[in-house]
């Protein structure tokens, strides 16, 4: 049912975004104790601000309430994605590159799962990140197939 509802508000949210000129990065469905809550994560270029949250909000509960998709009580919060976005697609690591980036791979690389850094290129197919092990950087390649999460990262 999940994956239906998110299938079914990203088609709604589609003319939404065109409208407004901002990117739908990431929406979720999730039970958390007794209640549901749909949350759906905007972007745009120089940032997202409340307002902007508040329209594409009206305009999906208007959506939602006409075409009712989802059958119980739900709470709708439409938000930034913060400093640390999922980078879900692989236009978002296209528009990541020569930026800190959190990887996770499904398997090891080079002993390693988590890797923390500068992402240094994306072809499509294989990411380089550089990060820093101690005192020395050092290079990995990570084929995209092998990622089974990526983000943004706060350096400090």
């Amino acid at each position: 049912m999940s994956k239906n509802v998110i299938d079914t508000v990203e088609q709604m949210m589609l003319p939404i975004v065109e409208e407004m000129n901002v990117e739908l990065v990431d929406i979720e469905y999730v039970k958390e104790g007794s209640s549901w809550f749909l949350r759906v994560y905007v972007d745009k270029d120089g940032g997202i601000d409340i307002e902007d949250c508040g329209t594409v909000s009206e305009k999906l509960s208007e959506q939602l309430d006409e075409m009712d998709p989802i059958p119980h009580n739900y709470f709708l919060e439409v938000s930034s994605p913060g400093a640390e976005r999922p980078l879900k697609k692989k236009e978002d690591l296209e528009k990541s590159v020569g930026k800190y980036v959190h990887i996770k791979t499904y398997e090891p690389i080079d002993g390693l799962k988590m890797f923390e850094g500068d992402l240094l290129s994306f072809d499509g197919e294989t990411l380089k990140i550089s990060i820093t092990i101690k005192t020395r950087k050092k290079e990995f390649e990570i084929p995209y197939s092998k990622v089974a999460k990526a983000r943004l990262a706060v350096k400090f």
